[in-house]
């Protein structure tokens, strides 16, 4: 760090940033979606997620995930059978992703390193349990998190971020996300967390945004950064 202090908590977003989400392409394949629609899909269900923040309303991922499968369902006729099966089926593959093969190693290098990982989603907690787990990565972090315990508000809402914040028993400043969203490092950076971009894809860091103090291409690299690899 610049500063020379080191983080002591360190808040993994989960999606994209631990999680790769592609093999949910297959999945959108065996209900008659083109997989070229995930991402479209993901962006959707995080926009309406941060909307219905912005508006005062209140649903979880699993709720506004599947009401974007079916638009898609519907817009693409896709099959002649039950959609809300076949958005079910999509989404019962959550639990079951991989995670990129990065993380496994970083992860390990951070905790071996002494700092304390938790995660903190706009999914599932559980869903990011079941997902480290898998990994062999659930000795690796002190707990998991979701919005629901910050009222259902949707990162980036400061309260999403105050509520890992309280749960690790820190101050903001004691703590790093590490997220692959900018507009999430824009969000814990306004609320006083100190950041962490992970660049998984080549592209350049939005200028509207507030910057991550430290960029690195995977968790390995990060740890790296950090001390710890």
């Amino acid at each position: 760090m610049s500063d020379g202090v080191r983080p002591e908590v360190l808040v993994f977003d989960v999606n994209e940033t631990l999680t790769d989400m592609s093999p949910l392409a297959a999945r959108f394949t065996d209900v008659g979606l083109p997989g070229r629609l995930l991402p479209e899909w993901f962006a959707g269900v995080l926009r309406d997620g941060i909307a219905l923040t912005l508006a005062g309303g209140r649903a979880d991922f699993a709720t506004v995930a599947r009401d974007a499968l079916l638009i898609h369902l519907a817009q693409e006729k896709a099959g002649s059978g039950d959609h809300e099966a076949a958005a079910a089926y999509v989404l019962d593959a959550l639990p079951e992703l991989p995670v990129h093969p990065d993380v496994p190693d970083g992860v390990r290098a951070l905790h071996a390193a002494g700092y304390r990982l938790v995660t903190l989603t706009n999914g599932s907690a559980e869903t990011s349990r079941a997902v480290l787990r898998r990994a062999g990565l659930a000795e690796c972090f002190e707990t998991h998190l979701d919005v629901e315990g910050a009222g259902g508000r949707w990162k980036p809402a400061p309260a999403a971020y105050a509520y890992a914040l309280r749960t690790a028993g820190v101050r903001a400043d004691a703590a790093m996300l590490v997220a692959v969203h900018p507009w999430d490092i824009d969000g814990a950076a306004r609320t006083g967390l100190r950041t962490a971009w992970l660049r998984r894809i080549p592209v350049p860091y939005p200028s509207a945004r507030r910057p991550a103090d430290l960029c690195a291409d995977s968790v390995a690299e990060l740890a790296r950064q950090l001390g710890a690899g």
